[in-house]
């Protein structure tokens, strides 16, 4: 593994990171960024990984100004994961990224802590946003497209 992604700080430590890798064949990953660091993560990303569909999304985080960058590979493509990264879902129609503890915390809330896998989400209400647990609350960080690389 490059010394860049072993030395960097984790920019969202703060966080409670999903990692667990499941037998899904492709798998969404976010690498978050700053915008000094977003060359050198480009290239690290395509030297860890073999790209699927061959777009790399670039999206910023407008209240901190950081850089969310996501990309598809394929599960057995993935030994570990970069410094930064999460796995995350999407939710095409509502440009939403989500982590699973984030959507288990999404539904609880108003189900009275009760993850209900029917409890229906109006994902309009998240649009353009990744959806992340800090400390177990949910944390909703708002996006915009910065760039779509075809590589």
């Amino acid at each position: 593994m490059n010394q860049i992604y072993t030395q960097r700080s984790n920019i969202y430590n703060q966080y409670d990171f999903d990692t667990v890798l499941d037998s899904m064949n492709n798998r969404l990953c976010c690498t978050f960024s700053s915008f000094e660091e977003i060359e050198p993560t480009l290239y690290q990303i395509q030297s860890q990984y073999n790209i699927l569909y061959k777009k790399i999304f670039i999206f910023k985080v407008l209240s901190t100004g950081e850089y969310a960058l996501t990309y598809n590979i394929e599960q057995g493509n993935v030994n570990h994961l970069l410094g930064n990264t999460i796995l995350v879902h999407r939710k095409k129609d509502s440009n939403t990224l989500y982590t699973i503890n984030a959507l288990n915390t999404l539904i609880k809330s108003p189900n009275n802590g009760v993850v209900d896998p029917k409890f229906i989400i109006e994902w309009n209400h998240y649009k353009n946003c990744i959806l992340l647990t800090q400390e177990n609350e949910l944390k909703q960080l708002n996006t915009k497209v910065f760039k779509i690389l075809e590589i």
